[in-house]
């Protein structure tokens, strides 16, 4: 089979950070290749790249031998290159059919009008993605499955040589990625060449022929799916490391009523199922990780609880329904989420973002809070007068912690605290984890794709997966009856 796609050194800097180093690799016809890695991998800046809608600072791109690298995007889509967006963005105003027909329309100012024929090659093309019954309708009535399959249809509508997919499988349902996967299985039997780019793991290895892994903008690994998913540097990005666990001397008890009890939690972004059922409990005192790759739902689940994005479900928190209530009186009642995004005040300093934490009590206990967080912080006293957006990563994600332990919750949500940090500052927030699971009365729900960061500070464990929760447990049982499917 003849190599229909072809990069090497390809390499894209945006100012002083390299989102793509020296990347390489090719597809064959009637293969598919799997794009997997964490957020900030580089894997949708490849796709940029390939497809011309960014400019690299290096490399070579081949389409069937012909280099394209420095080709315009609609000249590389003409010659035989289609990509499915992440994120629908139909005509609203046009049908189904129509939208799919404006990816045929002719290239040329001369010719505006379509040959009859566009109008049936249109149909043919819904009728293969499965839109036949729905040609005639507007996106806007659309469930998102169904958007998912006009974009896909948009992509072919030109019979392209090499298909590029970014997140087919992202808000879709189990039996919606099973359609979908079949989808793509049969663009390897028309001989087409595939780069699929997923967060959810395990459908990519069960549809690809090869899995290439990136980190940082490097390739860290490449071959047949289940060679690479046993990779030790491609577990470690995954997981961080050696899975282990840490029982605290001594655990709370799961006694009476549960602190926060959720219940058959649903929560839509638009179309897009990002949480489908999810239930789970967090007794007082106890430490409760989430565990999840990215994408899985962490944060939805923990932007619901705080009252920040709409749902269906029951959240309780002490015997009372959290429905209706502001995020500012969930916070006020003891709830309080240190997102992932930190959300610091750049412009302020480290003492006056502290500060803010504290407002609502009095100044005694505000003094001897802040005393004590600069304790379990070290670095932030050397830190007090300097300007937030000046911190290093590291320092901002302390800081981050410091202002929400600062407002004294009774239950703290961490979302991803570990993302982007060197080795010697997760070591520093570990230990701050573990002097509070062991020596203060503080709730933790945490949610983590670093799984060795994740377990030591748990009393418990549920796995989210593909926006429902698959497993839960013992941080104890973790490796022995999850942690093997985990990728």
């Amino acid at each position: 089979m003849r190599t229909l796609l072809e990069v090497a050194g390809l390499t894209k800097r945006f100012g002083g950070l390299v989102a793509v180093k020296d990347l390489g690799f090719a597809i064959r016809e009637g293969e598919i290749l799997g794009l997997i890695g964490p957020n900030g991998s580089g894997k949708s800046t490849a796709m940029k790249l390939i497809m011309g809608i960014e400019r690299a600072n290096a490399g070579s791109v081949r389409l069937a031998g012909e280099e394209i690298v420095s080709w315009p995007t609609h000249r590389i889509a003409r010659a035989g290159i289609g990509l499915v967006f992440q994120h629908s963005r139909p005509l609203h105003r046009q049908t189904v059919r129509e939208n799919i027909k404006l990816a045929l329309l002719p290239d040329s100012l001369l010719r505006l009008v379509a040959d009859r024929a566009v109008d049936e090659h249109a149909r043919l093309i819904g009728e293969r993605v499965g839109l036949g019954a729905v040609l005639d309708r507007h996106p806007a009535t659309l469930p998102f499955a169904d958007l998912r399959r006009m974009e896909l249809a948009k992509a072919i509508a030109r019979d392209p040589k090499v298909v590029l997919v970014d997140e087919p499988f992202a808000g879709l349902t189990l039996g919606e990625v099973e359609n979908f996967s079949a989808l793509i299985r049969s663009f390897r039997e028309e001989g087409k060449a595939v780069l699929l780019v997923d967060h959810n793991v395990k459908s990519v290895a069960a549809l690809v022929d090869r899995v290439l892994a990136m980190y940082l903008g490097e390739r860290i690994a490449e071959g047949p799916a289940e060679v690479v998913m046993r990779d030790p540097t491609v577990r470690r990005v995954y997981l961080g490391g050696a899975i282990g666990t840490h029982a605290r001397d001594i655990a709370p008890e799961k006694t009476g009523v549960p602190l926060l009890h959720v219940s058959d939690l649903s929560v839509l972004y638009g179309k897009a199922q990002a949480l489908e059922q999810v239930s789970l409990e967090v007794h007082a005192g106890e430490f409760v990780s989430v565990v999840g790759l990215n994408g899985a739902g962490k944060t939805t689940l923990f932007n619901a609880i705080s009252g920040l994005v709409p749902y269906s479900g029951r959240i309780i928190w002490e015997g009372t329904s959290l429905a209706g209530r502001t995020p500012g009186a969930i916070a006020r009642d003891g709830i309080v989420q240190c997102p992932e995004t930190r959300e610091l005040f750049g412009d302020m300093s480290v003492a006056e973002n502290l500060d803010l934490g504290g407002q609502h009590q009095k100044p005694a206990q505000r003094a001897e809070r802040l005393a004590w967080l600069l304790d379990l912080f070290p670095i932030l006293q050397s830190r007090r007068a300097q300007m937030a957006r000046t911190l290093s990563g590291g320092e901002q994600q302390m800081l981050a912690i410091a202002r929400a332990l600062m407002m004294n919750p009774r239950l703290l949500i961490l979302d991803e605290p570990t993302l982007g940090l060197a080795p010697v500052i997760l070591e520093q927030i570990s230990r701050a984890l573990e002097v509070l699971r062991q020596t203060t009365p503080i709730t933790v729900l945490l949610g983590e794709q670093n799984v060795t960061f994740a377990l030591p500070h748990a009393d418990r464990v549920y796995v989210l997966e593909h926006a429902r929760i698959i497993w839960q447990g013992p941080a104890s049982r973790f490796a022995e009856e999850a942690g093997a499917g985990y990728l």
